[in-house]
């Protein structure tokens, strides 16, 4: 990024697991940078998903950098996940035409719940299938494969953490950090969501506000998905020596396990 300081840009980590975000001030002008951002990123600015794209370059390295408006605000905190808002940005996200086109337009084929369980399989270390409750998962995810509708593939974003909902300081809700971004069964983003931050009673209510019912089918699928992804969460822990957060989804796999036993 060296040539943008020569052009008399400051730069600032704006932090992030990769450390190749940033935010860039010239002359009161204030832009969002990163490094080798997903192209997906323009046709997100275009739906408003996230903040506008304002250009992309090509530097000397040979690295694509691309602009972003940077806006003044902050993260979702964990009770706000449940809020309508919330609910009908994943929708327009979920049903997006424009969105699903451009994926496809970059050769992505979907994800299935058969490509998923074999990644996961390939991917556990001995030391996390030592714990009871991941074989335990392991045995639920084989025997209860979804048999999913092909109407149900969108896109999904794949990590809806509230870390990654950014609310600027005009009340702009935005969904951010869409490098895991795929073509999948759009449950994956609303199990997750749900498990970890909506009441169980309430599930009914923000379903209908994201404009599905709650069906046993859906709650299948639901289920499925958030089991696979919380191991995944495990595995990542467990190689970035991060056990308390891996304790933590160890409980939290426990808890959807125990869950909706009928299904």
């Amino acid at each position: 990024m060296e040539q943008f300081y020569q052009l008399g840009w400051t730069l600032d980590s704006a932090g992030g697991v990769s450390g190749e975000a940033y935010m860039a001030e010239q002359d009161g002008q204030k832009l969002f940078l990163k490094r080798n951002s997903n192209p997906f990123i323009a046709a997100l600015s275009a739906e408003g998903i996230v903040p506008k794209l304002v250009w992309t370059k090509r530097i000397e390295t040979g690295e694509v950098v691309t602009a972003q408006h940077w806006k003044n605000g902050r993260e979702l905190n964990a009770n706000e996940m449940g809020q309508a808002r919330v609910a009908h940005l994943l929708k327009k996200i979920h049903r997006s035409q424009p969105l699903l086109t451009m994926l496809k337009r970059m050769e992505m084929s979907p994800i299935t719940p058969e490509i998923m369980l074999h990644k996961i399989n390939a991917s556990l270390s001995r030391d996390v299938l030592t714990h009871h409750v991941v074989r335990k998962a392991l045995i639920y995810l084989e025997d209860h494969i979804p048999n999913l509708d092909p109407r149900f593939y969108a896109v999904v974003h794949g990590d809806v953490n509230h870390n990654n909902w950014l609310l600027s300081d005009k009340d702009e809700l935005y969904l951010v950090d869409w490098e895991g971004a795929m073509i999948a069964d759009w449950a994956i983003d609303i199990g997750m969501l749900l498990y970890n931050y909506v009441p169980e009673s309430q599930w009914a209510e923000w379903l209908e506000t994201y404009g599905v019912k709650e069906t046993l089918d859906l709650n299948k699928r639901m289920k499925w998905y958030t089991v696979i992804q919380s191991i995944g969460m495990i595995q990542w822990s467990e190689e970035h020596k991060r056990f308390k957060e891996m304790n933590t989804w160890l409980e939290f796999l426990n808890d959807v396990m125990k869950s909706n036993l009928f299904i």
